[in-house]
């Protein structure tokens, strides 16, 4: 069962509902963001959804479906998000943004590339948090370890859906103690090769449920 908890701002609009959705198959999240899209009035709150799915590949719209070598027994399942394929598990945070942004600009449509922009440094800051230095990659969504022997690891995969409406689905997944071999087996995001981590290969060994919490707060205040 999932349960919210509302943050208040003295400031309009109001923050976001973190709503704990706990570990869920994908194909269950993935109908109920589009159903509470589908739904939205004017009045309805934003909310974080905190999940956790077990293995799956999801694909994005513009995905080649080549990019997944070897599936073994983990489904691979289309989306309407953008990017390409990338791999959830247990051990990682998932938070979907189902966020309405013109309550936060008259002209949302002009606002996405902030919007990712925002989302990103909400996980440079929490890694930050940390001591963990992630950055950003020209041309490639998501964050990346800016240093030492992981330096150009991808530790985080952003992919969204904006509607025209200008409201928001699909998110942000963080890696932080998972079975990293499954990204073995596609070429994540697209690039052949690439190295992907989770904070506890980098020393840092801390409960899920911290990580789930402390990156849904980093995005509240992007938001806010």
């Amino acid at each position: 069962m999932s349960s919210v908890q509302q943050l208040r701002s003295p400031d309009h609009p109001p923050s976001p509902q973190i709503i704990q959705r706990g570990v869920e198959p994908y194909s269950v999240s993935f109908d109920a963001m589009r159903a509470f899209t589908d739904s939205r009035s004017a009045d309805t709150p934003d909310q974080l959804w905190i999940v956790e799915h077990p293995p799956v590949f999801t694909l994005g719209l513009g995905a080649d479906p080549s990019h997944v070598l070897a599936p073994h027994d983990i489904p691979v399942i289309q989306t309407d998000r953008g990017g390409e394929v990338t791999y959830h598990g247990p051990g990682q945070v998932v938070i979907y943004l189902l966020l309405d942004l013109r309550r936060r600009r008259p002209a949302a449509r002009l606002f996405v590339r902030e919007f990712v922009q925002g989302i990103e440094q909400a996980v440079i800051d929490t890694l930050a948090a940390y001591n963990l230095a992630g950055e950003r990659k020209a041309g490639a969504p998501g964050i990346y370890i800016a240093d030492g022997a992981w330096q150009g690891a991808k530790i985080a995969a952003l992919g969204l859906k904006v509607r025209g409406s200008g409201c928001t689905y699909h998110g942000v997944s963080l890696n932080v103690s998972m079975d990293l071999e499954p990204f073995s087996w596609i070429n994540p995001c697209g690039y052949e090769g690439l190295a992907t981590v989770d904070m506890k290969t980098l020393g840092v060994d801390i409960a899920l449920s911290e990580m789930q919490l402390a990156l849904a707060h980093k995005l509240i205040d992007r938001f806010n």
